[in-house]
């Protein structure tokens, strides 16, 4: 067992699958290689156990690194018995789980070693937008094992015994460990690279086997589903109020208020994550200018803009969702791209990556406008323009190129400022407000912020069968 791991390879799966489910695959597996004297060494199984089980009543296949064994170094062995899960897997169309602890690449197996890496890596590719791929890191993960647990959907971290790097801390130009530690769980959270870091490994465990009960076991399940206790008709009164902090508002409007939030620790401006309604499970993207404590008191601000950072992390979230059928609801609240040096550079091709994202997807896709929609940026937004099956505005919302006070500025510079004052008003009324826009079909229905949960419930039931064509292609290159 592993120096930094508190479970053994095989204990770290028993916690994982239903009591008794689990069954080994190439236990008896050994490496082939002789050289630098291996044939003197025991590696029991390679260094890896593989096999599957059940977890929540749901099949999954698992490999988990030993760290014990040669600290879980990858050789040609030890790869093949995780492309082979991978190919089990993809025959039954069930979700690939893998904790990794390991050394790296087997020195003593060179070649035969990237040669498995690569095999690795071309079996996560095809189960790519097939299967769910999660991955767990309990230990080291560096080099080619950070870009195999980065070719999963989504990676877990244990908060303080795992590593994860291409390049450790002190290889890094005018960096070292103690100055600041690139590998740890808290600094790859807040860089988008991980998705949940957990305060211990069981607590790693237990958020993975409550993701696999949401997500369908394949691209073509329908199943992930439950049976919903929660009144269809409940009216969510503290809507209004939480508008602002995009989380308080999708767990109210969730069922028995479930919400399993995606990159929590990475650009808190857009929340991503999964809700259900109706016992369906729904994928939610959502903008957000402020976050509420317990207490509901505002303990931290943003502009309300929208960021690269942003845009990745939903742009991500919004491609997995399209991949596996799972409806999308978007939460609006945007005045604008945020305006610096350092986002000037990314943020036009972030935001067009986003809103391909949105435009490209054939989901069920419903927006609700609940506070300001202004200029592209409420384009990108899963907006009506560029695709959105339903669009909902609470009667307050505004909608249009920008805000009416600077927008009269603009036209009537020069005039007296009552003048101004007055045309800002007409331009409310006449260009910016929900109203205007659902005169123009750009809304549906203007609706009060407590009957919310209701009516995205609807229409989601309505869209249940929802089908969509696009023109034939490989695949687009945005």
């Amino acid at each position: 067992m592993s120096n930094t791991a508190q479970l053994s390879a095989k204990d770290r799966i028993n916690s994982l699958l239903d009591s008794n489910s689990f069954v080994e695959v190439g236990a008896f597996v050994t490496p082939r290689s002789t050289d630098f004297n291996l044939q003197q060494k025991d590696i029991p199984a390679d260094g890896v156990i593989t096999g599957y089980g059940v977890a929540g009543g749901n099949l999954v296949y698992v490999y988990s690194q030993d760290a014990s064994a040669m600290g879980g170094s990858v050789g040609e062995m030890h790869a093949k018995k995780i492309a082979h899960i991978y190919d089990l897997a993809l025959k039954m169309g069930a979700p690939v789980i893998g904790f990794i602890d390991s050394a790296g690449m087997r020195l003593q197996e060179a070649c035969d070693a990237l040669n498995g890496f690569g095999e690795i890596y071309l079996k996560q590719t095809l189960a790519c937008g097939v299967i769910p791929q999660i991955t767990a890191i309990f230990g080291t993960s560096g080099g080619g094992l950070a870009v195999m647990a980065s070719l999963s959907d989504f990676t877990f971290m244990e908060e303080k015994n795992s590593k994860l790097f291409v390049n450790s801390p002190n290889a890094l130009l005018e960096n070292y460990k103690e100055k600041c530690d690139t590998a740890k769980a808290d600094f790859q959270a807040k860089a988008g690279t991980v998705d949940y870091v957990g305060e211990t490994e069981i607590s790693v465990i237990n958020k993975i086997r409550d993701l696999i009960s949401i997500l369908p076991a394949n691209n073509e399940d329908d199943a992930s589903y439950e049976d919903c206790t929660d009144d269809l008709n409940r009216l969510v009164p503290l809507m209004a109020s939480e508008s602002g902090d995009a989380k308080r508002a999708l767990l109210d409007i969730s069922d028995s208020n479930y919400f399993f939030e995606i990159k929590p620790d990475f650009a808190k401006e857009m929340v991503t994550g999964f809700i259900r309604l109706n016992g369906m499970t729904v994928g939610a993207v959502a903008n957000r200018i402020e976050v509420l404590d317990e207490a509901g008191k505002v303990s931290e601000r943003f502009d309300g803009s929208l960021t690269s950072d942003g845009c990745n992390k939903a742009t991500s979230f919004v491609t997995f969702c399209d991949a596996f059928n799972i409806p999308v609801l978007t939460l609006t609240n945007v005045n604008g791209y945020r305006a610096t040096m350092e986002e000037e550079k990314t943020i036009a091709k972030a935001s067009a990556k986003l809103t391909y994202a949105f435009a490209n997807a054939t989901i069920p896709k419903v927006n609700v406008i609940v506070g300001k929609a202004f200029g592209s940026a409420y384009i990108t937004m899963n907006s009506k323009h560029i695709g959105a099956d339903m669009v909902f505005a609470l009667p307050d919302a505004q909608i249009g190129m920008m805000d009416a006070d600077l927008a009269a500025q603009i036209m009537y510079a020069g005039e007296d400022t009552s003048v101004v004052k007055e045309k800002a008003a007409l331009y409310a009324k006449l260009q910016t407000s929900a109203e205007a826009a659902a005169k123009r079909g750009y809304v549906d229905s203007i609706i009060e912020p407590a009957t919310v949960r209701k009516h995205v419930i609807y229409s989601f039931e309505m869209l249940f069968t929802k089908r969509e064509s696009r023109p034939a292609k490989k695949h687009g290159s945005i």
